[in-house]
């Protein structure tokens, strides 16, 4: 495992990846589906390398350098509904404290000076309460933080130890 340094910590069916078996990259999701599940993308499937859910990595602390977290982003869905299959929904009860835990467990595991990709589409919740769920503004290094007509956001965090921060 030590030539895997970056993690997907909700890898689904990989579609932002130029290389959906990119070697240096261990994929996690807390699910698995056979190609076909979708039937508008027959070819599409969701086989991560490790079933596990990112709210309780089984990591040790700072092992990745570059972490990518694309969680569930829908509150509300019919299981049948094509998104809801692709990325999972997220409980309307608990959503902050999953997001929260998720994103924290994730944090755990990064190295210090080390990226957190967080990706965030504004279906259900909007970026604005989405990063003060997160509340690690602090190591925000860029996003779209203003106002789009595009609702999918990629915030790039950076794990900067407090003792080189001015």
């Amino acid at each position: 495992m030590k030539d895997k340094f970056i993690l997907d910590a909700c890898c689904g069916a990989r579609m932002f990846w130029n290389d959906k078996h990119q070697p240096n990259t261990i994929f996690i999701d807390n699910r698995r589906e056979e190609k076909g599940y979708n039937d508008y993308r027959k070819n599409r499937e969701i086989q991560p390398d490790i079933l596990m859910d990112f709210r309780d990595l089984k990591f040790p602390n700072k092992k990745f350098k570059l972490i990518i977290m694309d969680p569930p982003h829908i509150l509300s869905a019919s299981d049948n509904f094509r998104m809801a299959r692709d990325y999972g929904i997220l409980n309307k009860e608990t959503w902050k404290e999953d997001i929260k835990k998720g994103f924290n467990e994730c944090w755990r595991c990064l190295d210090d000076y080390g990226i957190l990709l967080f990706k965030w589409n504004e279906n259900s919740i909007k970026r604005k309460e989405i990063l003060e769920v997160l509340g690690k503004n602090e190591n925000l290094l860029l996003g779209n933080l203003m106002r789009s007509k595009i609702p999918t956001h990629w915030f790039v965090f950076m794990k900067i130890p407090k003792e080189i921060k001015k």
